[in-house]
Parts: structure tokens; C-alpha cells; sequence
């Protein structure tokens, strides 16, 4: 395990910042999610951490020592990438064993980690077969487990799982995890899929325009998201935001009134999130229509007209149908504050 710092990270294309300073500190054997939309700059900071990419000004630090001019090969970090990169001509076992032949480590040590490795990730099977032979799944172990063979302490991660259905990513999820309480690695992680983000990160950067928005825990940001971009980039069904203003304890937005408890409201607060959950079928509350339902599954995604606003719920799977009046409560003490800006406003 070895501590990971980047200070003040800028990368440059033809005079535009793809990275605008990010600083980051991400502690001994943790696992650090980066998330964010298409082209938010992730991949190119992970590539600046691996050496794969140069920064265009900043410092990596690792354990205290600054690496951001080190050699790919000198920085002690494995990768583990979208496409899997393998070699076609050799085997499963050779793909896992390259590094560890590169460093003339003794072949009985070789032996011994890629059998353990392989496992570990249930592929002692496939070790004489090509990637060629290999499914998608199979190709993407083969890459973890050479990931892994290298025992280096640091590993990073570039949207390994875009390429597998929804059955596999379930699969490796578990896997990576597993493997990261077990080698207790430092992890970096990038992805665009905010199920991954939120299952599986110890802490999520949030990533947007090539600066980072919000790091906390994946509980943390879900309930309280610093801007209304990571309100709506985190959490599905997404949150409903409602933009109004406040008139004594009445929010009005548009033709609609939606009252709150007793309090001061701000007059700085120009939108109201709220999330679908916390939003519940009442026979006490205000009226409704249903005009789409969605089937979840174990529960019903509703999209209700209410007066002029059209809000998103989620219920159990109850018999509905579209154009059925229903009333609903909001849960108030969830509900999440905004400036014009987009910024959070904690209300007092």
C-alpha cells in the first residue's frame, strides 16, 4: 500500500486544459473512484498517474517521493484497461507472467503467484488458451490477474467493465472488491457508470470540465451533492429539481405551490431537489395525475403532473394506471437547496 498525491495537475492540448490543477490526496489502500461524464478529464488524469501521459505542469507524489517525471516502468503502478490490452501471440498464462519475466523473477515464483492468481479469479482453466479463445468476461480476469501478478501497490483502473453486459459487470464488481480486501491495494478507479461509482468506492471524485466538483463517500455525496450537476449525476432514478422561489413558508414554482414546514427559507434559494424516493403515495397529501409509468421491477417508477409541475416517484408495484389521480407527501427533511448558481445552500 503507498499513499497517492497529485498537486495542482494541469494537462494542455493545443492551448486548452483538458486538466485544470486538480489536487487530490488518496490515502493508503484506498479505493478511490473517478467519475464524471464523457471527455470530464478522467482518463487523461489517470493516464498522467500511470506516466502513460505528462502533465503539462503539477507533481505526482507517491509515498513522498515525486515520480511525475519517472519512467512507465520505474513507477511500481499496474493498469488494467477498457480494451484489456493483451498480447494475441501468447498465452493466458504468459499475459500474466510478462512482467515477472521482464524483472527475472525465479520461474518457481512465477508458478506459484499466476496459479494463485488464476485462482483466485477462477481461470486455472484457461491458462494455456490465446485471448483469441477468450469471452469478454475471461479476457477481462486475464487483465485483472496480470494486474495483480505484478503485486504492485497501486492499481489503476480504466472503465474496465464498459465492455461486458450487465450480468458480467455485476460479476466483476464483486470480484474487484474482493481482490481489493484481500491485496488491500491502493485503488484508482475510473468510470462514467454511477452504479460502480457508488458501489464500490471507498470516497468518489466527481469530475466535470477537467476539474473535480466533489470528493466524499458515495452516502455523502447521494444526500448531500455540493451542486445540482452532482445531484443529477448521482443517484437513479434522478432527482427531481424543481427551480421556484421562496414566499414565506409557499415555494412557488411556475403556476405551483408546494408548502413547507415552518421556517426560514431563503430568498437565495432559486431550485428544490428532491429524490424520487423520498417522495411517497399519502392519501393525505396533494392531488396528482399519473402520466407515465415506468416498471422497475420490484417497484414503479411514476411521472405525475402536479398542477404544473411534473415530478418523478417511486412506489411499490401496486396496480397504477396512466391518467389515475393519486396524492403524494414530499419528505421534507431530505429535500436539497439551490442558488442560481447550481451551488448547494444549506438552509438554516
Amino acid at each position: 500500500m503507498k499513499n497517492l498525491e497529485l498537486k495542482n495537475i494541469v494537462k494542455s492540448y493545443d492551448k486548452h486544459n483538458v486538466l485544470n490543477g486538480i489536487s487530490l490526496n488518496i490515502n493508503a489502500g484506498e479505493f478511490l473512484v473517478l467519475v464524471g461524464p464523457s471527455g470530464c478529464g478522467k482518463s487523461t488524469l489517470l493516464r498522467s498517474i500511470a506516466g502513460l501521459d505528462m502533465p503539462t505542469s503539477g507533481d505526482i507524489i507517491i509515498d513522498e517521493k515525486n515520480v511525475t517525471k519517472t519512467p512507465v516502468a520505474d513507477r511500481d503502478i499496474a493498469m488494467v484497461f477498457q480494451n484489456y490490452a493483451l498480447y494475441p501471440h501468447m498465452t493466458v498464462y504468459e499475459n500474466m507472467a510478462f512482467s515477472l519475466k521482464i524483472k527475472s523473477k525465479p520461474k518457481s515464483e512465477i508458478d506459484e503467484r499466476i496459479k494463485e492468481i488464476a485462482s483466485l479469479l477462477q481461470i486455472n482453466e484457461l491458462l494455456d488458451r490465446k485471448p483469441k479463445e477468450l469471452s469478454g468476461g475471461q479476457r477481462q480476469r486475464v487483465s485483472l490477474g496480470r494486474a495483480l501478478a505484478k503485486r504492485s501497490p497501486i492499481i489503476l483502473f480504466d472503465e474496465p467493465l464498459s465492455n461486458l453486459d450487465a450480468h458480467l459487470r455485476q460479476q466483476m464488481r464483486i470480484e474487484i472488491k474482493k481482490i481489493h480486501e484481500i491485496y488491500k491495494s491502493t485503488i484508482v478507479y475510473v468510470t462514467h457508470d454511477q452504479t460502480e461509482a457508488m458501489t464500490m468506492g471507498d470516497r468518489i471524485a466527481i469530475l466535470n470540465k477537467g476539474n473535480i466538483i466533489q470528493i466524499d463517500t458515495p452516502s455523502e455525496i447521494y444526500r448531500s451533492p455540493k451542486s445540482e450537476f452532482v445531484a443529477r449525476f448521482i443517484g437513479s432514478p434522478e432527482i427531481n429539481l424543481i427551480e421556484g422561489h421562496f414566499s414565506d413558508n409557499i415555494f412557488n414554482a411556475k403556476n405551483t405551490k408546494f408548502s413547507f414546514p415552518m421556517g426560514a427559507y431563503t430568498d437565495k434559494i432559486s431550485t428544490i431537489g428532491i429524490r424520487p424516493e423520498d417522495i411517497s403515495i399519502d392519501d393525505n397529501g396533494s392531488e396528482a395525475t399519473i402520466r407515465f409509468i415506468e416498471n422497475l421491477g420490484s417497484t414503479l417508477l411514476l411521472y405525475i403532473d402536479y398542477q404544473d409541475v411534473q415530478i418523478r416517484l417511486i412506489t411499490g408495484t401496486a396496480n397504477y394506471k396512466i391518467g389515475q389521480k393519486i396524492k403524494f407527501t414530499l419528505n421534507f427533511k431530505n429535500i436539497i437547496f439551490f442558488d442560481k448558481s447550481g451551488q448547494r445552500i444549506v438552509n438554516d
